[in-house]
């Protein structure tokens, strides 16, 4: 991944291209978690090699339309001995779409400690998507959603370690939710931005599962909930590889006023604390 540095010396632009076209229907808007990621590229290219994201802050702000490319202007905010700050705006059509903002650090030694990793069955025992979606195919609204699911993950092996929320429609359960994922295929770079940013992209993909397995409700593909994110957060705690298994350990411990909250853990599969997220995000009942 290159790393160079944006033009200009307060801001730099980025800019991504649209999702593509192909595969059937596009979708409503683009996906938060590529916003995110592609902010956080942005921003760290303009941050020295020695330096890794050790958090974000973020707000989606509007919903980005799949058809047209997203510009991302990057303020260096701060360059300190330690710590970098980085604020990154996305924009389409000229108007504010994602804000960001990333702090990195260089590497130092420090107090270590971190909580117990839960348990959780063993990644290569569970179904793979393409195997596990077909099941649900009479409970999603549209019947083509199982293929477009498939589809949108298709870079990303995501194992369900508990039942999704289309699998306990109508029944509440406690509102936890647990997921291995990794990249399909293997990385060749070691680039520690490049596995920061693609943890990002996955991170908002299931984070608000718990909210909905509290109230028995199927999510957005089922049709019982409307919702978008609102805003994201992540901590970066000790290095890891997204093309190695982490699993997502997720829980809801609110929801309320149309909103509700979800906060997670990734942990490497041998037991470390890589990151921590928070999010909260809309989720209504529809009205009949």
């Amino acid at each position: 991944m290159d790393r160079g540095g944006a033009t200009g010396t307060r801001a730099g632009r980025e800019r991504a291209p649209p999702l593509r076209k192909g595969g059937g229907r596009r979708p409503p808007r683009v996906f938060g978690g590529q916003v995110a990621a592609q902010a956080m590229v942005a921003a760290g290219r303009t941050v020295p090699e020695d330096r890794t994201a050790h958090s974000l802050h973020s707000y989606f702000l509007r919903a980005g339309d799949p058809g047209a490319p997203i510009v991302y202007a990057v303020d260096r905010i701060r360059d300190g001995r330690s710590f970098t700050t980085r604020r990154v705006v996305a924009v389409q059509h000229g108007q504010p779409i994602f804000h960001l903002s990333a702090s990195f650090q260089t590497y130092e030694e420090g107090l270590d400690h971190q909580s117990a990793m839960p348990d959780a069955p063993d990644p290569e025992t569970l179904p793979t998507a393409a195997e596990a979606l077909p099941a649900y195919r009479e409970i999603f609204r549209d019947p083509g959603t199982v293929e477009r699911l498939i589809e949108a993950r298709g870079a990303v092996d995501l194992r369900y370690a508990t039942v999704p929320p289309w699998g306990s429609v109508g029944r509440p359960v406690e509102p936890r939710s647990q997921v291995w994922f990794r990249t399909a295929g293997k990385l060749e770079s070691d680039d520690a931005l490049l596995h920061t940013c693609l943890a990002t992209y996955v991170s908002d993909m299931t984070l608000l599962d718990s909210v909905l397995l509290a109230h028995g409700r199927g999510g957005w593909a089922v049709g019982d909930v409307v919702g978008a994110s609102l805003d994201h957060a992540m901590w970066f705690h000790r290095p890891f590889r997204a093309d190695e298994w982490l699993l997502y350990d997720q829980e809801s411990p609110s929801a309320a006023a149309g909103r509700g909250l979800g906060q997670a853990r990734i942990w490497t599969q041998d037991g470390r604390l890589a990151v921590t997220v928070i999010q909260e995000g809309v989720v209504r009942v529809p009205r009949a």
